[in-house]
């Protein structure tokens, strides 16, 4: 007994000298223990610095976590919202950077900005769509103004090849190109193909200078959207061997030559002979004129 009164004994005196050293720790009160030394609980001042700091940090984690969990996957509205995600201004400028190509000018470095968007191919492929079948059905109206046995009827299916025709190239034709741009990067490492979405806003953006266009300069309008796709393209493959960067680029600016030159025969195409001079009408000759006689003729 007088051992463990000796040892309460000197407990007590710990804890009265721990106490007295630090007034403001607390005891725990299931068992009377003070808290060690070592393990003080910090008091937040009123400022609240650290646990500010801290609640900041936990809120930053759980937006990054939940918006994380709520992307959207690849087949719902969601996920294609963010590429119509587009305001005035940077449409406006990147219809000035494929109305005015020049060489040194990346369209995708200055203009996209890693971040491509369809909202803008998209009406420009739609207007210029509805542009070459009015201006089809127009050149017709203007051809029976001119020669009234010219019959027009409207032509409403010019619209849905026109939109065929167009949605197609611009989608079709930059999947074949980024995918051999990707082929490409295997074979040499420098070549460092742009995104699917970067190709195929470069090709919808390039369209643009057809609209105001495409009826009175063509060959100007194909020339600037040649130029456009050429320059910036050129960065990309002009670190593949020169055959390679040779071949591509003119592949596309043939197939860009082909569209302009399928719209412009398909949408304008030229009125038949017939129409375009009338027939020769048969006059009353004088009874005394004789006819030159052709071969094979009997005379009476």
């Amino acid at each position: 007994m007088a051992a463990a009164d000796e040892l309460a004994f000197h407990e007590f005196e710990e804890a009265s000298n721990l106490l007295a050293e630090t007034p403001d720790a607390a005891t725990t009160s299931g068992s009377d223990q003070l808290t060690p030394q070592g393990h003080v609980a910090v008091a937040v001042d009123s400022g609240g610095s650290y646990g500010a700091e801290e609640e900041a940090e936990e809120s930053d984690r759980t937006a990054l976590l939940q918006e994380e969990k709520q992307q959207p996957g690849f087949w719902t509205f969601g996920y294609y919202q963010s590429f119509f995600d587009v305001d005035t201004s940077q449409v406006l400028d990147r219809i000035r950077g494929s109305l005015l190509p020049r060489p040194g000018h990346n369209f995708v470095r200055h203009h996209l900005r890693n971040q491509p968007d369809l909202y803008g191919p998209f009406w420009i492929c739609a207007t210029l769509a509805f542009v070459l079948a009015v201006t089809g059905n127009l050149t017709l109206v203007l051809a029976q103004r001119r020669d009234p046995s010219i019959h027009y009827s409207p032509q409403f299916h010019k619209v849905t090849v026109a939109g065929i025709t167009i949605y197609c190239y611009v989608w079709l034709v930059p999947l074949a190109l980024w995918g051999f741009l990707r082929w490409r990067k295997g074979v040499r490492e420098r070549v460092g193909p742009y995104t699917f979405l970067e190709t195929v806003c470069v090709y919808g953006y390039s369209l643009f200078v057809f609209i105001p266009t495409v009826w009175l300069l063509g060959v100007l309008a194909l020339s600037l959207s040649g130029a456009s796709l050429v320059f910036t393209l050129w960065p990309v493959v002009r670190e593949d061997t020169s055959l390679v960067a040779a071949v591509l680029l003119s592949t596309v600016v043939l197939l860009h030559a082909l569209l302009a030159v399928g719209c412009k025969f398909y949408f304008f195409q030229p009125l038949p002979l017939e129409h375009l001079a009338p027939p020769l009408q048969a006059t009353s000759l004088p009874p005394d004129v004789l006819l030159p006689l052709t071969p094979g003729a009997k005379t009476t």
